[in-house]
């Protein structure tokens, strides 16, 4: 990933997220993710049921993981913003249109852990170089 992107992990990534992870005997998917890409439980959460419900809509989404449909668009943006889903325009037969979201592949997804980690220990190794 190009590391002035917008999509890449912030600057100066808060190494909480890792510690916590670390301490965790076996993080499963969803833990690693939230932790690498530093989202919220329910955006985690909204990553699997894309996964499982492609093309879904945000009032099809919020009625499923039971939230209000502001806080699954604001979930479904952040998961766009870090690359982890993608949303399309469908026109209705009657005119108008809905957008429709749909998770990238757990291989994309955990590709892109790799990198952002990657990136992630280049910094820290960064850090370190400049100790006096």
């Amino acid at each position: 990933m190009d590391p002035e992107s917008d999509s890449d992990m912030d600057a100066d990534p808060d190494p909480e997220r890792f510690r916590d992870l670390m301490l965790d005997s076996e993080p499963g998917f969803e833990e690693v993710l939230r932790c690498v890409f530093g989202i919220q439980d329910h955006e985690a959460r909204l990553y699997l049921e894309l996964f499982d419900a492609p093309d879904s809509t945000v009032a099809e989404l919020a009625d499923t993981v039971d939230r209000d449909r502001s806080n699954v668009n604001r979930g479904v943006n952040t998961l766009i913003e870090k690359n982890l889903a993608n949303r399309r325009r469908r026109l209705l037969d009657n005119g108008g249109h809905v957008y429709q979201y749909r998770a990238i592949e757990p291989e994309k997804a955990r590709e892109l852990m790799h990198e952002t980690l990657e990136e992630w220990a280049a910094y820290v190794h960064e850090r370190i170089d400049e100790f006096p």
